[in-house]
């Protein structure tokens, strides 16, 4: 299930973010500080292009779930998400709650936020996460290089359509 964010769970978000594994899969590398997280969720929060979920698990606080490049007039956006490695490890349900925010994701874009096609970025190194899109119908539709923190790495292109998903 998403639902949205509460404030005071801001912190518990960048906890998880900054994750290192997190922070190795991810486009932004770096631990990101508390001025860095306040300044980006004020950018986000209000931006009519812009969505964030708290992603629940078994009733528990789990995961995040973004999406951005919103667009009434293509019915499409970008997705992104990361999850709380430490506690799911710990309690032994990562594989599910990981299997379970694709699936409340994808609901999500293509029932309360009416989109007709969800774009996504991966990098090509992260194969454990290009399979899992894979196996909910993502296509792999383009490659391009990114400057990562520094560092020139391959990126995958996904989309999902509703025709595909349905």
């Amino acid at each position: 299930m998403l639902r949205s964010v509460h404030e005071h769970e801001l912190p518990v978000l960048r906890r998880w973010r900054n994750h290192p594994k997190v922070r190795a899969s991810s486009f932004t590398t770096h631990e990101i500080s508390p001025a860095e997280h306040a300044r980006w969720w004020a950018r986000v929060r209000d931006d009519p292009a812009r969505r964030v979920f708290v992603y629940e698990h078994e009733g528990e606080a789990a995961g995040v779930v973004s999406y951005s490049g919103l667009d009434a007039g293509t019915r499409t956006a970008s997705w992104a998400f990361y999850l709380d490695l430490d506690g799911l490890e710990r309690s032994g349900a990562l594989l599910a709650a990981w299997i379970g925010l694709e699936r409340a994701a994808i609901a999500h874009a293509f029932g309360p936020l009416g989109l007709t096609r969800l774009r996504g970025e991966v990098l090509a190194s992260n194969e454990p996460v290009r399979r899992l899109h894979r196996r909910f119908g993502f296509a792999e539709v383009a490659v391009h290089g990114l400057e990562v923190e520094g560092l020139r790495r391959d990126v995958i292109a996904i989309e999902l359509t509703r025709e595909d998903h349905a």
